[in-house]
C-alpha cells in the first residue's frame, strides 16, 4: 500500500488529565510530560467509534462469551496482514496479552519450572513468573551499534532441566527489533532441542515501521516447524488501535486439550472481556487499516525526530526501531547515575530502564502529537545538560 501522508487527526488529541489515565496521572501536579507506558494520546478510529457506539446502543452488557464475529476477524486480519492462516476454532478471547502470559504460566509449567525470556523486556515478562509461583530466567540480548540480537550461547547455557516455556516478546519491546524467519526457525529448533513450549507476545505485529524495506513481521505460529505448531500466540488489537482501556486480546490455542483447561487456569483472577472491548477489536481488525496507514506515516517520522535529537546529546545512543511507537535509549555513556531522575528534573517522564532489567537506559513512547514530541526532545536534551 502506497504511504500516506500524515492525517491532520493526529496533531492534536483530548486532554487526558482528570480522566483516570494511568499514563497522565504519574505525575499529576508536577510539570513532567509524561511519555512512559505504552499507550497513545491519539483518539480510536472512527470505524472503531461507531462499533463502541452501536454496542452501547444495545443497551445491554451482561457477561460475554466470544461473540461470533470475534476469531473470524482475527483470522482474516492475519491471513491478510501476516499470510498466517489459522483456524477461527483456535482462538480464546482474553482480557489482555499479559492476563495471557500469566495463564500460560500456569498452563504451562508447574511450581519452581522455569521460564525464560530476552531482556531487556517488557517488564510483566520479569515478574509475572513469580507471582504464578514459577521462576524467570533473563537471557540478555546482545547489543550492537545498530541491532539488538539474539545471544545464541547465553541462550543456550540458561537452559536447565526445569526450563518448561520461552515467552517471545515479537516485534520486541522496548528495543523495537522485528526478528527475521533465519532467527525464528532458530530459535524454534532450540525449542524443540529443549522441549520447550513458545508463547509468542505478537501485540506489536501490526506496528511495523519498514515493510516497504522488507522488514516484515513473521508470526512465530506460521512457521513450518513442530515447536511453532506447538506455540501459543498472543495479540490485541489495543497498541495499534490506541484500545488498551477495552481490555480485549486474543490467544490462538492449537491444542485441544490447551483450550480446554485455559479457563481453569485463569480460575478466580481472570474475568470475562467485556463486550465494549470484543466490539472494538472486530471493529479495529475489520475496518481499521485506514487509519494504521496514516498512524505508521506518523510514528516513522516521529521515530526520525527522535534519532536526530538523540545524535546531538553527547553520550546517548538509540538503535533505530524496526516497529512500535517505543524509542530504546541508551543513557550510560552520559555519566549520569540515575538518568530517569535527570530526565524527571527536567520535566519528561519516561519509563525507566531498569524497570525493563537495564539500568542505564530510558524508554519513550512517541505516539504523540508531533509538537509535544518535539517538547518531550527538548527536555530529554536539557535533562542530559552540563551543569
Amino acid at each position: 500500500m502506497p504511504q500516506l501522508p500524515p492525517d491532520p487527526a493526529f496533531s492534536s488529541c483530548p486532554d487526558r488529565r482528570g480522566t483516570g489515565s494511568e499514563k497522565w496521572d504519574r505525575w499529576a501536579g508536577r510539570d513532567v510530560l509524561p511519555v512512559w507506558v505504552a499507550d497513545m494520546d491519539f483518539p480510536a478510529a472512527e470505524p472503531i467509534l461507531e462499533a463502541v457506539h452501536a454496542r452501547v446502543d444495545h443497551g445491554v452488557f451482561g457477561y460475554t462469551h466470544d461473540p461470533p464475529g470475534f476469531a473470524p476477524a482475527l483470522a482474516a486480519h492475519l491471513a491478510a496482514r501476516h499470510c498466517w492462516a489459522i483456524d477461527p476454532g483456535h482462538v480464546v478471547g482474553t482480557p489482555g496479552v499479559v492476563t495471557g502470559l500469566s495463564i500460560t504460566a500456569r498452563l504451562l509449567a508447574a511450581p519452581d519450572d522455569e521460564i525464560l525470556t530476552f531482556t531487556p523486556v517488557y517488564p510483566p515478562f520479569l515478574f509475572l513468573p513469580g507471582l504464578a509461583g514459577r521462576r524467570c530466567v533473563r537471557v540478555p540480548l546482545a547489543q550492537h551499534a545498530t541491532a539488538w540480537a539474539i545471544d545464541w550461547d547465553a541462550l543456550e547455557a540458561a537452559v536447565t532441566p526445569r526450563s518448561r516455556i520461552f515467552w517471545l516478546c515479537h516485534p520486541h519491546n522496548p528495543t523495537g527489533t522485528v526478528w527475521t524467519r533465519a532467527e525464528l526457525e532458530r530459535l524454534a529448533e532450540f525449542a524443540a532441542r529443549h522441549a520447550l513450549v513458545v508463547v509468542s507476545d505478537e501485540i506489536w505485529a501490526d506496528l511495523v515501521l519498514d515493510e516497504d524495506a522488507g522488514c516484515r513481521h513473521v508470526p512465530f505460529a506460521s512457521l513450518d516447524h513442530p515447536a511453532a505448531r506447538a506455540a501459543i500466540t498472543l495479540t490485541a488489537p489495543s497498541k495499534t488501535w490506541n484500545l488498551a482501556g477495552l481490555g480485549c486480546a486474543a490467544a490462538v490455542v492449537p491444542d485441544a486439550d490447551r483450550r480446554t483447561r485455559w479457563r481453569a487456569a485463569g480460575a478466580g483472577l481472570v474475568p470475562m472481556v467485556n463486550p465494549l472491548g470484543y466490539a472494538a477489536a472486530e471493529a479495529a481488525w475489520r475496518h481499521g487499516e485506514a487509519w494504521r496507514q496514516q498512524l505508521l506515516a506518523v510514528l516513522r517520522q516521529h521515530r526520525d525526530l527522535v534519532q536526530r535529537a538523540v545524535e546531538n546529546i553527547p553520550g546517548l545512543a538509540c538503535v533505530p526501531a524496526q516497529a512500535t511507537y517505543l524509542a530504546w535509549i541508551d543513557c550510560r555513556g552520559t555519566g549520569v547515575a540515575d538518568p530517569q531522575a535527570a530526565c524527571e528534573a527536567a520535566g519528561l517522564g519516561p519509563s525507566a530502564g531498569r524497570e525493563f532489567g537495564a539500568p542505564g537506559f530510558i524508554r519513550i513512547n512517541t505516539a504523540c502529537p508531533t509538537a509535544r514530541l518535539k517538547e518531550a526532545l527538548a527536555r530529554l536534551s536539557t535533562a542530559f545538560s552540563p551543569g
